[in-house]
């Protein structure tokens, strides 16, 4: 299939994986939460990914637009572009493997075979080192996973945070739930006992500091409470579903276990 010459993304992770295959100059327009690269700030944008203006998209005459339905509510995207006549794809990130097939299927998309193989081995590669040096940690800290405060919702057994844990040498406590993100109560975070807590919100404007996540009432038996192991991480290297997960990878397999983790996390 032939490049198209004029792209529009309406999320973040897909720029960034449209990026990684070289298609920079195609991007014409992109969604609000889109910033990296930083070239794609100076694109036009077209509204946030759950609220896309899609007549701002068609202004831009898009060959192809590129969707996501990683986030309830955006499906509700689809209907709209195609109301609108607007050739698009759209991919599902649904665990982690998924995402690799993701990156084939927009290389597929944009006639960038080869690129979309090349950056699912690189990828590949830098999971595999970081699960390799953790494979032989002498012991696995039980990790809760926070998406959002109010009302809690954590990853679950079906999230691509679920292996990403593990493969930095920890454990999901609700890797048992069945779903993506389980809405849970701070009972059942607590008699999990989660020995690192990590506060990871989506959307939040700013981030929390990690002594305000600590803090909260009723939180204080927690061990990673009580051992100071409660740390805020950056929502872009692990809520969008692309290449910088492997740098979150990285920079989580430092925080389990800073004593095993060589050179630290590299920052694409």
């Amino acid at each position: 299939m032939s490049s198209p010459r004029r792209i529009v993304s309406l999320s973040a992770s897909n720029t960034e994986i449209l990026c990684a295959l070289g298609l920079d100059e195609q991007l014409v327009g992109v969604d609000t939460w889109s910033d990296y690269p930083p070239s794609v700030k100076a694109l036009p944008k077209v509204g946030r990914e759950l609220d896309i203006d899609v007549a701002a998209v068609a202004a831009l005459r898009p060959d192809l637009v590129v969707a996501c339905l990683s986030v309830p509510g955006m499906e509700r995207n689809i209907p709209r572009l195609e109301e609108a006549g607007l050739p698009y794809v759209a991919v599902a990130p649904v665990g982690l493997e998924s995402i690799f097939d993701n990156i084939r299927h927009l290389g597929e998309a944009t006639g960038r075979q080869q690129q979309a193989a090349d950056l699912v081995d690189r990828l590949q590669g830098r999971l595999d080192a970081v699960r390799q040096r953790a494979a032989t940690v002498a012991e696995r800290p039980r990790v809760y996973w926070e998406w959002w405060p109010q009302p809690l919702v954590a990853a679950a057994g079906r999230s691509w945070m679920t292996p990403i844990i593990a493969m930095a040498g920890g454990d999901n406590v609700f890797a048992d739930r069945e779903e993506e993100s389980a809405k849970v109560q701070v009972e059942e975070v607590l008699a999990r006992r989660p020995e690192v807590i990590f506060a990871c919100w989506c959307g939040a404007r700013t981030p929390p500091a990690a002594q305000r996540v600590a803090g909260r009432p009723g939180w204080e038996p927690a061990p990673a409470v009580q051992s100071g192991r409660v740390h805020v991480v950056p929502e872009a290297y692990f809520a969008r579903p692309g290449p910088r997960l492997a740098d979150g990878l990285e920079l989580l397999a430092a925080l389990l276990h800073p004593a095993r983790s060589g050179e630290g996390p590299a920052h694409a």
